[in-house]
């Protein structure tokens, strides 16, 4: 009886018959008022991170291209030296890319204030299918420019492919210490055959075409592939070292190990005829060019780049090229 009596109390009278009961559900309700709460406290934190991160975002965007766009205005610099920077690999993107090259040499050379063009490369080299394209630009410039010369300052490395672009002008400036030359070319890989015997691994490479599986790393390599392979290498080498005549003319002193590959200090590389003398951007520009004002032509990355390779979307294409880099020829 006195159960049912106390079932049947309201609000306060119920608790008070049965502190128990009441107790439970006043714990459970706080909880879920409390939880209910954080949710939403959170949810708030959340929307204004993400309207922040939004804001910051676009702001930057904004900020990048009104300073790509203002930055390099076309209004009359004055007498200047030019400069176009070449940091890294030379690849189909980067500061090494033709894309990325042409369009500043086209910039520095047609300004009508640019006394001369400077190219500080600091490079070990890469592909020579960009490296050609650029200096074929470089070739039509002076032929349109002939009164603008071109200068390349070597940072710490000029090798291969940085020095295939740096023999095409008029003087070379070194360091005593940078790493000069390597005039030849490569192409590496691995191979797996006998990893592959020992742990029982069949490779079933189907193919239409004799050819098709051409340096395949996971077959034998047969000797009309090496032969091949190694015509194709030293075609190349021949156009590099065309270029590299055509550039340094009579200053080159040739040895039988000139274009073998070897690479000297800055110092060596003067003596060898490699390079003109020693010197920096700023010591060219105003001894040289006698223009000691320097304006950069160098086309940065934009932020978009940036924020996608910050984020990792570059990830994947950088792991296929990383993974098929070694199967085509490179000035390294």
């Amino acid at each position: 009886m006195t159960d049912q009596t106390s079932k049947d109390l309201p609000g306060e009278s119920r608790f008070a018959a049965n502190p128990t009961v009441g107790n439970w559900e006043r714990e459970t309700l706080e909880k879920l008022v409390f939880a209910t709460v954080q949710e939403r406290r959170a949810a708030r934190r959340w929307g204004i991170f993400f309207k922040l991160s939004f804001l910051i975002v676009a702001l930057l965007a904004l900020w990048a291209y009104y300073d790509f766009n203002f930055g390099t205005t076309d209004e009359n610099l004055g007498r200047h030296t030019a400069l176009i920077e070449i940091n890294g690999e030379i690849e189909a993107e980067g500061s090494g890319a033709a894309d990325t090259v042409i369009p500043s040499l086209n910039k520095a050379f047609s300004d009508p204030g640019s006394a001369a063009v400077v190219m500080r490369i600091d490079s070990p080299g890469g592909s020579p299918v960009q490296a050609g394209i650029i200096v074929d630009e470089i070739q039509r410039l002076k032929r349109g420019y002939p009164d603008k010369p071109l200068y390349v300052v070597v940072d710490e490395i000029c090798a291969s492919g940085g020095y295939y672009i740096a023999s095409a002008a008029d003087r070379i400036y070194v360091n005593k210490a940078s790493i000069v030359g390597s005039v030849g070319v490569l192409m590496d890989s691995f191979g797996f055959t006998g990893t592959m015997d020992k742990l029982g691994v069949e490779r079933r490479l189907l193919t239409a075409g004799a050819n098709k599986g051409f340096l395949d790393p996971f077959s034998p390599q047969s000797e009309k592939h090496k032969a091949h392979a190694q015509e194709m290498l030293n075609e190349i080498h021949q156009q590099f070292i065309s270029v590299v005549r055509a550039g340094r003319g009579k200053r080159l002193k040739e040895t039988p190990e000139t274009f073998s590959g070897l690479y000297w200090t800055g110092a060596r590389a003067v003596e060898m005829g490699l390079a003109d003398g020693f010197g920096t951007v700023d010591t060219v520009a105003r001894d040289i060019v006698k223009a000691e004002d320097i304006v950069d032509y160098t086309a940065h990355e934009g932020l978009p780049e940036r924020v996608l390779k910050k984020f990792g979307a570059a990830v994947g294409e950088n792991a296929v090229k990383a993974a098929t880099r070694g199967a085509l020829p490179q000035l390294r």
